[in-house]
């Protein structure tokens, strides 16, 4: 993973560009290599909208390499539209260039007067719908491949779980806005949660890809799984202490 950014979910249908140094040319070099046209991963982004966060640096003034950062984050199939949390002088630079000031990320947690309230709130729908609704509710798609998944080879299951029972490939994609199963190696890239779902999950017989992601968050094999990991049956989730971190988890039968 980058050392001068991170990219996570934001508040729907943004992603974030979370800023990790104040070099903006180096940061434009750094997500060029990763996700540039010419680098392993140009199909990672689908000209997704994305907000500019310098919330975890300190101030940056000087606004001349903001156009190149942008630059480059149009040629990785990224939208920038938003900036946030940046100085006075980078601010209005942004909005010369068509970007809005967006306000700072609100909390995802409730209070515990909220939680009450909206279980209060769930009981009383419930009851309703109980007393309106017969037919039977559908659960979630599926999508399931039989086929082992070859380089250059894309699959995305859009508002739906991946299957795949078959290989995936070095240089094959796997994209579900749900969970994702590989029921054989998973040597490819494999992206759950693509719309922001960070419940999702990541399932393989034998976890070894090129990259992992879950709603955003992700990390590449530059950084090597843990031996007890790699190559092992395993699941990829979010934390769940609000640091959004990748956890892999060993499945012993």
């Amino acid at each position: 993973m980058s050392t001068t950014f991170e990219i996570k979910s934001a508040q729907l249908p943004l992603i974030a560009l979370v800023l990790k140094s104040p070099d903006l040319s180096k940061v434009a070099t750094d997500i060029t290599a990763q996700f540039g046209p010419h680098s392993d991963s140009p199909d990672f982004f689908e000209n997704d909208a994305l907000v500019v966060d310098f919330s975890h640096i300190g101030s940056v003034n000087d606004v001349q390499p903001l156009t190149a950062l942008l630059d480059a984050l149009i040629s990785c199939r990224l939208k920038p539209v938003a900036i946030r949390q940046a100085s006075q002088d980078m601010t209005e630079a942004a909005l010369a260039l068509g970007l809005v000031d967006a306000p700072a990320e609100m909390p995802r947690g409730k209070t515990n007067q909220q939680k009450k309230s909206s279980e209060i709130n769930v009981i009383e729908t419930v009851k309703e719908v109980v007393r309106e609704v017969v037919r039977e509710v559908p659960g979630p798609a599926t999508l399931v491949i039989d086929k082992p998944l070859r380089s250059g080879q894309k699959i995305y299951a859009r508002g739906a779980d991946l299957v795949v029972l078959a290989m995936v490939n070095m240089g094959a994609e796997v994209v579900a806005d749900g969970n994702i199963h590989v029921y054989a190696p998973l040597r490819g890239k494999a992206m759950a949660g693509a719309s922001g779902n960070t419940q999702a999950r990541i399932f393989s017989l034998c976890l070894e890809p090129e990259l992992i992601s879950i709603a955003g968050v992700y990390r590449t094999s530059e950084n090597p799984l843990p031996k007890d990991i790699q190559g092992k049956p395993a699941q990829v989730r979010l934390s769940t202490d609000g640091q959004e971190k990748l956890l892999f988890e060993a499945l012993n039968g």
